[in-house]
């Protein structure tokens, strides 16, 4: 059933742009925090404004992992097998990431905890560099054969797929950044405001050259823009929240800063899926793509999967929704703290 394999697409689009825009403050708080914070209380503020959230926003991706495997099993072997080394440094990333950030408060030696904060950074830097890596080789189209990739991990380091990768750093950068602002006070968050302010020029840069680079080298990822004016809608809106979002910060309306990052992330994901649509996984040679229509699992496992989605999804929003009304307002350091 066709239609009920495009819902799964738009579920699947749903709960990676969900990730993104959710972990990517806490990827971008790791990414700043060296400058940002330069104290080791700073650095506590910055670990307790994520504390209580980061580790619930990767069950979006969880989620996505899971749905991928149900609803399209070709494609989710086809990406963990081609992009096996990808994968297992951006796994790697996320575990450095998460044991930095629950590993440094154990010992009060400051070579214990920059050691630490230098993990914190890495971690978060490579997974947001590496998650690009992935979503801009799969946008560039790769070399399939009956859906099995050749090429090599050199093959995946192509000008595109790293420009994208820088841009994914940036948008993280620039997400972690707000969440800060809001979060913090004082220099914390004056330094945290500059650093927003860089990551927005950085995102409008990086995404000015990644469509140069795909529209220079007839990417797939630019053809459904040659054939359809309304794939355009997504590009506009992406550029719209840019605006709005240096206004913001430059007119210290905080609030609406964040929300105008989190737009861009979540427009610019829009964006992806009407670039990969109808491909999930776009081939050099158009006859090897992996479709939405040839590479979904059975009628009945999409239905009992939609079903399962139906029973689980608004009680992870209805917790994590409750979290941060909970943990709302500027950081307080505490005997409970990081």
């Amino acid at each position: 059933m066709p239609e009920l394999a495009t819902l799964w697409f738009v579920l699947l689009g749903f709960l990676l742009g969900g990730y993104a825009m959710l972990d990517g403050f806490d990827l971008g708080a790791g990414i700043v925090h060296l400058y940002v914070a330069r104290t080791d209380e700073e650095r506590r503020h910055v670990l307790n404004a994520i504390g209580p959230v980061w580790d619930g926003n990767e069950v979006w991706l969880i989620t996505a992992a899971g749905a991928t495997f149900a609803a399209f099993p070709t494609v989710y072997g086809t990406v963990l097998s081609g992009l096996y080394l990808v994968v297992m440094l951006l796994l790697g990333s996320l575990i450095v990431r998460a044991i930095s950030i629950e590993y440094r408060d154990k010992e009060a030696s400051t070579l214990w905890r920059r050691g630490w904060d230098a993990g914190f950074f890495l971690g978060s830097a490579g997974a947001a560099l590496l998650f690009g890596l992935a979503l801009g080789n799969l946008l560039a189209g790769l070399p399939l054969e009956n859906g099995v990739y050749h090429g090599g991990f050199l093959g995946l380091l192509r000008p595109f797929p790293l420009v994208v990768g820088l841009l994914t750093l940036a948008l993280a950068a620039q997400q972690g950044s707000a969440w800060l602002v809001m979060k913090t006070q004082g220099d914390l968050a004056a330094r945290a405001r500059q650093t927003q302010l860089g990551a927005q020029v950085a995102v409008v840069v990086a995404w000015l050259a990644a469509t140069v680079l795909a529209a220079a080298g007839s990417a797939p990822a630019i053809d459904n823009f040659k054939s359809n004016l309304g794939a355009w809608i997504g590009p506009v809106l992406v550029a719209n929240a840019i605006f709005f979002g240096f206004r913001a910060t430059l007119m210290g309306q905080h609030f609406r800063a964040f929300v105008c990052s989190s737009l861009v992330i979540v427009f610019l994901a829009a964006t992806a899926a009407t670039a990969l649509y109808p491909n999930l996984v776009p081939a050099t040679d158009p006859a090897q793509s992996l479709t939405v229509a040839g590479a979904h699992s059975s009628d009945l496992t999409m239905k009992v999967m939609l079903v399962v989605a139906g029973l689980g999804m608004p009680i992870v929003i209805g917790y994590s929704s409750f979290i941060y009304w909970k943990f709302k307002g500027k950081v307080r350091l505490d005997g409970a703290s990081y």
